[in-house]
């Protein structure tokens, strides 16, 4: 009987013997392990190769509006601060002394000239008038006698004619009579005034202010200084708008009076109105400048009348610089800052942003007067003023420039560093 017997190898035959089966494993494992390595490494430089295509890839232009600037007649103004004055005021005294028993108007009431405002107890003057007459009567009655007298012996002749020296006393009587009855036509007539002035009345139309006094209260109306104050008139229509103004400015109306031209119109505002709804003209300008400060006052006379306008009252008022000129506007936005200059975005034939410096002129219904700096032909950004830079190019479309219905105000703009104004024509 045949019998297998298995013979123990010795331990390094079997591991020499397991080698060759676990070394085809090994090698695949490997392998999968390059592959794998080799296409991360495909994936980051792909990824890196098309972030560096899309970011070398350019950005599209800036879209900007832009339009040629708008050209129309505008009236440039010089702005100056000033205040209301009454054209005339009176101080109202009375002319007699007495009580006062009446007050004939209200405190701040517009009164006309010859309007009766206080009395002054007429009792007295009434009846020294009566007194007054009754020696003009007397003085009458004896010229009239006298008179006669004369003409009985002025005619007579012969032995009927009396001594030349009598018919001289009839004929000095005579002229007395007429002295005395002139004298006492003159008391009557201070009479008469007397009592006319025991009713004070307005010299002057205007608004009158309060009474200084009450009724029965006693007035003094001896010498006109002493006399008691009884009120204030202000005569408010025409009214006076008192300003200061410079030498050039002195000098330019000076030319203008010496070339025959009418005086400048002004335009007034109140200090809570958006718009110069006062209209005058300027009418005097002092005799001499001020040597401290180099101005001179200059005044103007205005229509009031409703009477709204009262003395003492700050206005804005403008005055015409040099007329109806032409000029270029463009958006007050469109103005930009670089350091100390002012410029204007154009846009060229070639799509590119360049900046201009100009010289600003008036701010006028929010568009800006370029005085110098810019062509009738130039393309003015007015639109995304971001995007547009100098040196970059823009995609360009055509706009408009228009004027807006009411104007912003310029004090807070930094675009508007003169008091010169303007409105279109």
């Amino acid at each position: 009987m045949n019998s297998h017997v298995k013979i123990p190898l010795p331990t390094d035959e079997r591991h020499l013997s397991a080698e060759p089966a676990a070394g085809p494993r090994r090698s695949r494992r490997n392998t999968a392990i390059s592959v794998i390595a080799v296409l991360l490494v495909a994936g980051v430089g792909w990824k890196m190769l098309s972030g560096q295509q899309a970011d070398a890839a350019p950005p599209p232009p800036a879209v900007v509006q832009i339009a040629a600037p708008l050209v129309r007649e505008v009236t440039e103004w010089n702005d100056f601060v000033g205040r209301f004055a009454p054209s005339r005021t009176v101080e109202v005294r009375p002319r007699v002394s007495g009580a006062v028993t009446q007050i004939l108007f209200h405190d701040g009431d517009f009164v006309r000239q010859g309007q009766a405002l206080f009395v002054v107890d007429p009792r007295p003057y009434r009846a020294a008038l009566a007194e007054a007459q009754a020696d003009v009567a007397s003085a009458r009655s004896a010229l009239t006698l006298a008179r006669s007298d004369y003409g009985r012996v002025a005619g007579l002749t012969g032995d009927e004619a009396m001594a030349a020296s009598e018919v001289d006393q009839l004929r000095a009587k005579v002229r007395a009579a007429e002295a005395a009855l002139a004298g006492a036509q003159a008391r009557l007539n201070r009479r008469s005034l007397d009592m006319e002035f025991a009713t004070v009345r307005a010299p002057i139309s205007g608004r009158v202010s309060d009474r200084k006094v009450d009724i029965g209260n006693l007035v003094s109306g001896d010498g006109a200084a002493t006399a008691t104050l009884l009120t204030t008139i202000n005569a408010v229509d025409p009214i006076y708008f008192n300003f200061d103004a410079s030498e050039a400015l002195f000098l330019k109306t000076q030319r203008q009076r010496q070339a025959g031209q009418a005086a400048a119109d002004v335009q007034v505002r109140l200090q809570d109105e958006a718009d110069y709804r006062w209209n005058g003209r300027l009418d005097f300008t002092d005799n001499g400048l001020d040597p401290r400060s180099g101005t001179i006052r200059i005044r103007a006379v205005v229509p009031n009348p409703n009477g709204f306008l009262t003395p003492g009252m700050f206005g804005n008022m403008r005055l015409a610089e040099s007329g109806k000129v032409r000029a270029m506007l463009v958006p007050d936005q469109a103005v930009q800052s670089d350091q100390a200059r002012k410029v204007v975005l154009v846009v060229g034939k070639d799509g590119v942003v360049a900046a201009k410096p100009v010289q600003l002129g008036p701010l006028v219904n929010g568009l800006r007067v370029i005085q110098s700096g810019l062509a009738p032909d130039d393309r003015v950004v007015i639109s995304n003023f971001a995007g547009a830079v100098a040196g970059s190019k823009v995609d360009a479309k055509p706009g408009r420039i228009a004027p807006t219905k009411a104007p912003p105000d310029p004090a807070g703009n930094p675009n508007a560093p003169m008091a010169a104004q303007a409105t279109l024509n």
